[in-house]
């Protein structure tokens, strides 16, 4: 058992926006970059991330959670089909407690990082800056996804299922330090938190949110290479593909791959397994009123 699957069991209690009782359980999948582009071909780093005071009850009872359930297939998978008959790696795909890691509820809003910009007055355009480029070929990477699950790019992160940073994935307690010789940089990584989502006055919906952290310091190639496979994280692919040929590789190569067929017909399959996701929880779990 992951000690994800241990922990996963001993939720505790805080509050997400004024909900009452919640759980806040936050995993990472990372995708190291050049410098670690001999690792070997392991399932996506799964940890618990401390989050302040909502972990600092660790004996409290777990609340009961929804029942495993499958739930209706998104159009633009439901007519997928591979005429290549390529396969899939669905046997690479992570199990998680919750079931598949899976939204049902759509469009998901996507939050890009945008910088500040100001209008040029001048005769000849300004080029684009560093920041500009990374926010341009990042948006390339959600348009790529758009052909296969319903996505709306939004400009408040705060309302985004999915928001994507332009910074270094962040250092977790505990973690290899730059300092420590087994160090290996990351170009990126991608988490995701559980919440309860309260609609009206009906039990809360178990819901998550998914937060991704590109390196900005690499070439735009990269860059959107980065985003396109750490968003397959955040769409439900939590795990990587042996191939290079997929845009889930475990690893950077050369030559990025694009979305492939194998990517979208492991993702049709992961979207047809049960989860926890998207369904009310219990009544003895629902905040008090």
């Amino acid at each position: 058992m992951h000690s994800g699957d241990r922990q996963l069991k001993q939720f505790s209690q805080g509050v997400w926006l004024g909900l009452g009782t919640i759980v806040l359980i936050v995993l990472s999948t990372s995708w190291l970059g050049p410098i670690a582009a001999l690792e070997s071909a392991q399932p996506p780093l799964v940890q618990i991330i401390p989050s302040g005071h909502l972990l600092a009850q660790p004996t409290t009872p777990s609340p009961p959670l929804p029942p495993l359930q499958v739930h209706s297939l998104p159009s633009t998978l439901a007519s997928w089909r591979d005429r290549s008959n390529q396969g899939d790696y669905f046997d690479q795909i992570q199990p998680l407690p919750i079931g598949a890691l899976i939204w049902s509820q759509f469009p998901i809003k996507v939050y890009v990082e945008s910088p500040v910009t100001t209008i040029s007055t001048g005769a000849t355009a300004k080029p684009e800056s560093p920041a500009q480029v990374w926010t341009r070929v990042v948006t390339q990477a959600v348009t790529e996804w758009q052909a296969y699950l319903p996505l709306q790019l939004i400009d408040r992160p705060e309302q985004a299922d999915i928001t994507i940073w332009r910074s270094p994935p962040p250092l977790t307690k505990g973690g290899p330090k730059p300092s420590d010789r087994n160090y290996r940089v990351r170009s990126a990584e991608t988490r995701y938190e559980l919440y309860a989502q309260q609609t009206g006055n009906t039990s809360p919906v178990l819901s998550h949110r998914c937060k991704i952290w590109l390196r900005p310091s690499q070439t735009a190639q990269y860059i959107q290479a980065a985003a396109r496979h750490e968003l397959g994280h955040a769409l439900g692919l939590w795990g990587h593909s042996p191939l290079q040929t997929d845009a889930l590789y475990f690893s950077q190569v050369r030559q990025p791959a694009a979305i492939s067929p194998r990517d979208i017909s492991t993702l049709k399959r992961v979207y047809q397994q049960p989860t926890r996701l998207g369904w009310r929880l219990p009544a003895a779990a629902a905040p008090l009123s």
